[in-house]
């Protein structure tokens, strides 16, 4: 037997960060290749738009009242430096500069709806070679403010340089992006990054689902292309968080391939709708209606008329899932159904009192122009654990209220500091329903509070408030 062991082999800290090094550089894309590929296809998107002149009768007013040779000259000074002489109120030129893509070499180019939105005149300008471009004046074929895309068409003498949209649902987050662009007016800015996050809200429109990503994005970067590893595009780039560094949004490639695709054949875009509004299914809400989870989307209300009240959906109903597919938000259902064509069925699955039920519904179409939904008295009653004080709604105040009869209990006090505070409870609420069941006495309300609520750690809420029906979910404190 050997005696003589062999020693453990000792790797230095900076053997070990070599390594890393190389592994990373090993899984990074060519991104001059990338950029040989994809830059010819990036445009340089400038429009020119009048401006009427503002009537601004205030101002006027105010400088009939301080004529030159007053303190404010200081201020007049700056304000003609800035916005142009006091006087003039003629109607000026306004140009503005954006990014585009050729997506075909006949000269369809795809860019933001904000980019090109009530210019008079959009050109199209790329590069040709080094210190040289081409510029066409562009037609616009078809725009979606709601998603914020156009489709532009010029005409070329010859096959212009295109890229392709890739496959965003099969990106992952960590992934490798590159953006070309104009920042600024700096033609054909290239900057990569990763993928941040995927699926994100940001509040700018009903179809919010955007990529983030860290390749820096600035103004002027709008309508250009995010790029895969493969020189595909996988995202438009289309909106930055101004006070934040390193965080860009971009839209899906498979979200814009299909309004693109909608703009190139029909000019406008149609999208399926149900006709009903919903909230998020949050944990009080879960608890309050015993569900298992905090996934789906929660019918606040079903406008009448409506596909949705047609196919028997009723305000209270959870739905989980849209052909087949799970849906764990409100903005996953209003993405899944506008992406159905008007007139296709849809099978819903939704849970209605604890139970899983299945509902066929024909779709309708959405319009841009989404329709918004629409005893004996007890004493005031003071339910400490919530922080709100309650009584029933009298004739004069349902009258006032909107409501369509005398039905309800009025909120009339909410105690900052409480649960009902926390989840918006506001004095001048009408507590329609409990836990889906119709609440007019405080003692009503109050049995459903102590047999449902207090043992499920949560009750939810039906309110009117100026006449508007919303939901409400207050946590309970056991």
């Amino acid at each position: 037997m050997n005696r003589h062991t062999p020693k453990a082999l000792v790797v230095s800290p900076l053997l070990v960060l070599l390594m890393a090094a190389a592994a990373i550089a090993a899984n990074l894309p060519d991104f001059t290749v990338l950029a040989k590929k994809a830059g010819p296809a990036v445009a340089n998107i400038s429009t020119e738009k009048t401006v009427e002149a503002s009537n601004n009768k205030g101002l006027q007013d105010f400088l009939r009242k301080h004529p030159r040779g007053t303190p404010f000259d200081d201020f007049f000074d700056q304000f003609d430096q800035f916005f142009g002489n006091r006087g003039d109120q003629q109607p000026r030129k306004e140009r503005s500069l954006g990014s585009g893509f050729i997506i075909s070499p006949d000269g369809y180019v795809v860019t933001n709806n904000h980019v090109i939105e009530n210019a008079d005149i959009i050109r199209v300008n790329i590069e040709t070679g080094q210190n040289s471009s081409e510029s066409f004046i562009a037609k616009v074929i078809g725009a979606d403010p709601e998603t914020d895309l156009a489709l532009l068409k010029v005409e070329a003498k010859r096959a212009l340089p295109f890229v392709s949209f890739g496959n965003s649902d099969n990106l992952e987050v960590g992934e490798w992006v590159m953006a070309i662009g104009n920042p600024f007016g700096l033609d054909h800015t290239v900057t990569a990054g990763i993928v941040s996050a995927k699926g994100r809200n940001i509040r700018s429109g009903p179809f919010d689902n955007y990529l983030q990503t860290d390749a820096s994005i600035n103004p002027g970067n709008s309508g250009g292309p995010l790029i895969n590893g493969d020189g595909e595009v996988i995202g438009i780039n289309t909106a930055i968080i101004a006070r934040g560094q390193g965080i860009g949004f971009a839209i899906p490639s498979n979200m814009a391939k299909r309004i693109i695709n909608q703009l190139k054949t029909d000019q406008t875009v149609r999208r399926g709708w149900i006709g009903v509004n919903i909230t998020d299914v949050d944990e009080n809400t879960a608890k309050a209606l015993g569900l298992k989870s905090d996934k789906g989307a929660f019918v606040a209300g079903v406008i009448p008329g409506q596909p949705a009240d047609k196919a028997g959906l009723k305000s209270g109903d959870v739905i989980t899932s849209v052909n087949e597919k799970e849906i764990t938000s409100s903005s996953e259902l209003i993405n899944a159904i506008a992406n159905l064509p008007p007139g296709d069925k849809a099978k819903l699955t939704i849970v209605r009192e604890g139970k899983p039920r299945t509902v066929l519904i024909t779709l309708g179409e959405r319009s841009k122009e989404v329709a918004k939904a629409p005893s004996q008295p007890s004493k005031e009653a003071s339910f400490d654990q919530l922080g709100i004080k309650l009584r029933p709604v009298t004739a004069t105040e349902a009258k006032a209220l909107g409501l369509d009869a005398v039905a309800g209990i009025l909120v009339t006090e909410v105690d900052q500091t409480k649960a009902a505070a926390e989840a918006d409870i506001r004095p001048g609420d009408v507590i329609l329903q409990a836990n889906l069941k119709p609440v007019n006495t405080v003692e009503e309300f109050s049995k459903i509070l102590k047999e449902e609520g207090e043992a499920r750690g949560a009750i939810m809420l039906q309110i009117k408030r100026r006449g508007i029906v919303q939901f409400r979910s207050i946590a309970i404190t056991r």
